[in-house]
């Protein structure tokens, strides 16, 4: 689809003390975005792969043309921004002129989602503006059904008044069956069982994902960018700048993963954490500083309805970074850090698989990554 002129954004009345002016904003991306692959004249292709709920155009931007694919997608949570500035980086990077970018571009296909949920980053929330009204006038099947377990339409969360101000969360809305159409027995559903790609926002992401599977065969890795409370490297003092994951639904092959029995051939759980030590092992390589502060989220998930979940059952290796604070909770305080070590352990990956040494590390060595605790050891 053609890229289109920004238009003007109303944003929602600020609702928490924290600045977050240092980070892009919607505007900021298409201005970015335009400006980036004018300069790159051809190497970097910019299009509107389609709407978020209100309207936004929500955008992709490749780059390479190697046949190793990569997904990259930033701001599903729209209070979790850090992703989306170390893109706008990593794409002047890559659609450079040096040797390095060059080489790069031949041996990698990366398609970047900077803003998954317009909407929610413009009101520097978490859900997207959906309602359960216009969900069933989109779905008249789902007349009578209870809404889905992931709409929020009261009380105040992470600082937003949903009450006033009704809600998904986007990362609960997708299903290992790309074809999935809702039907009225599933709802409500649970944060173990499958989402029904309801919003507009996972119906993009899945529809994108999907092109990238008819154009190649397959996507090779997907990477979601993250944010999380403030936590502690386990067995240490030190608060962690990053943790990663490699693991969200049980393994289809074992029998705590019969639920997903018939994903077992696609399902590839080594090189997953292969593609996470790629990361670890690069900021571990930044010695005594913050850089080092890594650790593995929680662990032992079954999360089907998380994009990552239904991607890694769709044979995608997969990456999660989670990095320190919300807007809510921290604002742009550490953002120039923060960015840098999600740049960094992308750059890491993105070069590990052009170069194939990622299958090179053992996958075992993902054990060893501490992991996440809630409070500081003494």
């Amino acid at each position: 689809m053609p890229v289109y002129a920004a238009d003007p954004v109303t944003k929602t009345e600020h609702h928490h003390d924290n600045s977050i002016s240092g980070f892009i904003d919607y505007q900021e991306l298409q201005k970015s975005l335009k400006q980036i692959a004018a300069n790159s004249k051809g190497t970097v292709q910019l299009e509107v792969a389609g709407q978020s709920h209100e309207g936004l155009d929500i955008y992709t931007a490749r780059v390479g043309t190697g046949d190793k694919v990569l997904l990259v997608q930033s701001e599903i949570h729209g209070n979790e921004k850090t992703g989306t500035v170390a893109i706008l980086n990593l794409l002047k990077t890559l659609s450079g002129n040096s040797k390095e970018a060059q080489e790069l571009r031949e041996q990698v296909t990366v398609v970047f989602m900077p803003m998954m949920n317009p909407d929610a980053s413009e009101a520097d929330k978490r859900r997207n503006s959906l309602t359960w009204s216009e969900v069933v006038e989109s779905y008249p099947q789902l007349s009578g059904a209870t809404p889905s377990w992931n709409y929020l339409d009261r009380g105040i969360s992470q600082s937003y008044d949903y009450g006033a101000n009704p809600g998904f969360d986007v990362n609960r809305d997708f299903n290992p069956d790309l074809d999935y159409v809702p039907q009225a027995e599933d709802f409500p559903g649970a944060s173990d069982e499958p989402g029904w790609f309801i919003t507009p926002e996972a119906q993009v992401s899945r529809d994108v994902y999907k092109s990238l599977q008819d154009e190649f065969g397959k996507v090779d890795v997907f990477i979601d960018l993250h944010h999380q409370g403030l936590y502690y490297v386990d067995g240490t003092a030190d608060p962690v700048t990053l943790s990663l994951s490699a693991q969200f639904v049980p393994d289809p092959s074992t029998p705590e993963g019969a639920d997903y029995a018939e994903y077992a051939d696609n399902y590839n759980y080594d090189f997953s954490r292969q593609l996470n030590l790629l990361a670890y092992n690069e900021l571990q390589s930044y010695g005594d500083s913050k850089f080092t502060n890594i650790s593995l989220y929680s662990q032992g998930l079954d999360l089907p309805g998380t994009a990552l979940g239904s991607y890694a059952l769709n044979g995608s290796g997969t990456v999660l970074f989670e990095v320190r604070g919300q807007t809510q909770s921290l604002g742009q305080k550490e953002k120039g850090q923060l960015v840098k070590s999600v740049e960094r352990g992308l750059s890491a990956i993105i070069e590990g698989v052009a170069d194939g040494s990622v299958e090179e590390l053992d996958p075992e060595a993902y054990e060893d990554i501490p992991l996440t605790a809630y409070r500081p050891a003494f």
